[in-house]
């Protein structure tokens, strides 16, 4: 992690989405993790109880989850792709591609580091493949180094939007 005072860049969905998970943590994961150790406690000698063992390393998971939860949030800039725009990819960006290899078109959403899906197509702005796209404008070709070899990656189209369930779980 890094020194605790550099600012993490994510869109609004992804902050809603944190403070989501630590409300879960703080107002149900929690309780239940203290009823296990109350149930485990119970069955006797601490030392030789794995069920009580097993839950205050549980309980220990989940309060070092919630410090970095806090942290993440804290330290959020919270940057809304449908409030930018221009000709360039940038963070937020949504970007539309055509592997020059093999024709074959592929759309990537550039978005902080905590937030990056690779089944969703969203990837790291830190990644190899977003930091070859900053910059860029419709029509330039990134060059791309990957483990299969160098990639070239046309820019067809740059979007600046919510993606689909952004947008309606904003709505609700």
């Amino acid at each position: 992690m890094s020194s605790g005072s550099d600012n993490i860049p994510m869109t609004p969905s992804g902050l809603r989405k944190l403070k989501e998970e630590l409300k879960h943590l703080q107002s149900v994961e929690r309780g239940k993790i203290s009823r296990e150790i109350e149930v485990a406690r119970a069955h006797g000698d601490l030392r030789e109880n794995a069920e009580y063992h097993a839950a205050k390393e549980k309980q220990s998971h989940i309060e070092g989850r919630i410090l970095t939860l806090n942290d993440w949030i804290a330290r959020a800039e919270v940057i809304d792709p449908s409030k930018l725009g221009g000709d360039k990819v940038i963070f937020g960006a949504t970007v539309d591609l055509l592997d020059t290899e093999t024709d074959k078109p592929v759309s990537y959403r550039l978005v902080g580091e905590i937030e990056a899906d690779l089944k969703k197509r969203w990837i790291a702005v830190t990644s190899p493949v977003a930091r070859a796209l900053i910059g860029k404008k419709v029509g330039d070709i990134a060059t791309v180094q990957s483990p299969g070899g160098v990639r070239e990656l046309e820019v067809q189209q740059i979007r600046f939007e919510e993606p689909e369930e952004e947008a309606s779980a904003s709505q609700s």
